[in-house]
C-alpha cells in the first residue's frame, strides 16, 4: 500500500472487533510517528499505548455515552504534549501542529497494517489523565481508538453514527478550504 492508498483507505469507523496488540506493533506505530517532522527536531509528541484490559476499563470511564462504541477497542493511544516541549516563535506554539503530524503518521501506518485508528476528542481529560498516569500539566490532545474493522455495525452506535459507517462523509470542495493566489 502506498501513501495515497493509505490516505484514501483511512476511515474513522466505530464498529470494531478485537485485534492482537503486540509489543512489536506498538513499537512499529511509535517508530513511524517518530519519523514526523518537528520544529528543530524537538519531537514534542508523547504517546501512552493503553492495551491492558484493566487500564482500558479505567480509561473507558472517561468517555461520554456518545463514545461508548470505543469500549470495543483493543488499544487506545493517548496523545499528549506540552507547550514547553517544542518551539514557540512569537505567539505561535508549534507543539500541537507537530504532535498532530506525528499522530497522522501513526494513523496512516495503522491503516497500512489493516487497522482502524480513530482519533477522538470526546472524553473527560482529567479522568483520562488520572487513568493513564499523566500529569496535570500535560495537554492530553486526543485519544486514538484502535481495533479491527467489524462489518457488523456496533449496537452502541447512534443512528447518525451508523450512517457514518456506511459511506465516507462528504468532504468539503476545494474552493471551501483552498485558495490559489
Amino acid at each position: 500500500m502506498d501513501v495515497h492508498e493509505a490516505i484514501e483507505k483511512r476511515r474513522a469507523y466505530r464498529s470494531l472487533e478485537a485485534c492482537e496488540i503486540s509489543e512489536n506493533l506498538i513499537k512499529d506505530l511509535a517508530y513511524h510517528a517518530s519519523l514526523s517532522p518537528s520544529c528543530y527536531n524537538n519531537q514534542p509528541w508523547r504517546f501512552v499505548f493503553v492495551k491492558s484490559r484493566e487500564k482500558l476499563s479505567e480509561l473507558f470511564r472517561a468517555l461520554p455515552e456518545g463514545n461508548a462504541w470505543a469500549t470495543r477497542a483493543s488499544m487506545i493511544i493517548a496523545v499528549y504534549s506540552r507547550k514547553d516541549f517544542d518551539c514557540v516563535v512569537d505567539d505561535r506554539e508549534y507543539y500541537l501542529f507537530d504532535t498532530g503530524m506525528a499522530t497522522a503518521f501513526l494513523i496512516l501506518r495503522a491503516t497500512e497494517l489493516g487497522l482502524i485508528a480513530h482519533p477522538i476528542a470526546g472524553y473527560n481529560p482529567d479522568d483520562a489523565k488520572e487513568a493513564i498516569g499523566i500529569s496535570e500539566e500535560d495537554n492530553l490532545i486526543a485519544l486514538v481508538v484502535v481495533g479491527n474493522h467489524s462489518e457488523k455495525p456496533n449496537e452502541l452506535l447512534s443512528e447518525w453514527q451508523k450512517q457514518q459507517e456506511l459511506a465516507r462523509p462528504e468532504r468539503k470542495k476545494f474552493e471551501e478550504f483552498c485558495r490559489i493566489i
